[in-house]
């Protein structure tokens, strides 16, 4: 989308894209090189611990500290919008699946608002939060969606847990996992069911000049924007419209509207509250068998393990989790689907939430995989 606008948009617009894009790439390179010293880095805490500072328009980091853990509101839109979205982020994770803020050690979250002129863009950069306000004339300030908070904190969960390399279809399911638990998160706040939630990814992030309801659709993937500035939503839906590019680290924001439609499909057809069943099968595949080069073949193989794992084999959520991949052409691969599992799933400490159980073309790849301790 920002290249777009980079390659067919003038003067500033096009200034503030090449700006975007060229910050954006060195923050996901900072957070690659954090994630490998992350246990040096932690600090072990009990309770939720949220700070938030103001760039003033600048560059460096974190900022003038404005607001910190109980603090009242600052009535800055921006400031108080990232504070109570990452209490609600911590919130959900904490409630709904036992995790200890982002390193399930209790990490700070820490957040910077006002971040550069114009920045449009929103992100986790392997220790902070960064927002920015946006240009004013396509992208609003990116503290406006909650689930956009919620997707970029889960880059800091997945950077713990799995550590998806951030290129071609590993890339892509990094995303994807940032998706799905950004709106699982937004679900939660507001207390949607599957059937109720508009499934969009930055509802409202655009300002009225554009042609988009949101930055992706989970529900539909390619229609959630045509605009002449951005360009045409280039998701696909299905393996058959898999992107081959070289831009976008192989496609990591394109590629992945076919696992999220996936778990769109599965997250449907289960109904309810999608973070108590779907949602439980994805965290249990992120966090507890996924390898860093995972390719979209093993995410299908992991979510069916998981969701016999926590809800029986043969189970509803199971037999939904199969048809899901299957119907965007991912198809859990024959083994596992005999019973013969490819992966060793660790413990899953938590016990499957209550829920009603329900009555019954271009192939994705598969890492070799590797056994998880």
């Amino acid at each position: 989308m920002l290249r777009h606008i980079a390659e067919h948009a003038d003067g500033e617009l096009r200034e503030r894209a090449y700006e975007t894009l060229e910050e954006s790439a060195q923050m996901r390179g900072e957070r690659a090189v954090v994630a490998t010293i992350a246990g040096a880095i932690v600090v072990p805490a009990g309770e939720k611990r949220r700070t938030v500072y103001d760039a003033g328009q600048g560059r460096d980091l974190p900022g003038k500290l404005v607001r910190g853990e109980g603090d009242p509101a600052t009535h800055d839109a921006a400031v108080d919008e990232a504070y109570d979205g990452a209490g609600k982020t911590y919130d959900f994770y904490q409630k709904v699946y036992a995790r200890n803020s982002i390193d399930d050690r209790g990490l700070r979250l820490d957040s910077t608002v006002h971040y550069g002129v114009g920045f449009d863009n929103a992100q986790w950069n392997g220790r902070q939060m960064i927002y920015g306000d946006g240009d004013g004339k396509l992208f609003q300030r990116f503290t406006k969606c909650l689930e956009i908070i919620g997707h970029e904190l889960t880059h800091g969960v997945t950077q713990y847990t799995a550590a998806l390399a951030y290129s071609d279809q590993p890339g892509a399911l990094n995303e994807h996992f940032s998706d799905v638990f950004g709106i699982l998160v937004k679900q939660y706040s507001l207390k949607q069911t599957a059937g109720k939630s508009d499934w969009l990814i930055g509802a409202g992030l655009f300002t009225k000049r554009v042609h988009g309801a949101a930055v992706r659709s989970m529900k539909a993937p390619g229609t959630a924007y045509d605009d002449p500035l951005l360009g045409k939503d280039p998701q696909p839906a299905h393996m058959r419209s898999y992107k081959r590019t070289r831009s976008d680290n192989g496609g990591v924001h394109i590629n992945n509207g076919i696992p999220n439609h996936a778990f769109y499909l599965a997250a449907t057809r289960l109904g309810g509250k999608a973070w108590e069943v779907a949602g439980r099968i994805w965290y249990a595949a992120l966090t507890a068998k996924l390898s860093s080069r995972a390719q979209f073949g093993d995410c299908a193989d992991a979510t069916f393990e998981a969701a016999g794992n926590l809800f029986g084999i043969g189970s509803a959520p199971q037999h939904a989790v199969a048809d899901a991949w299957k119907a965007v052409g991912v198809p859990v691969s024959a083994t596992v689907l005999a019973g013969e599992p490819r992966l060793t799933l660790r413990e899953v400490a938590l016990q499957p939430a209550s829920a009603t159980q329900l009555p019954a073309e271009p192939r994705a790849r598969r890492s070799r995989r590797r056994r998880i301790s």
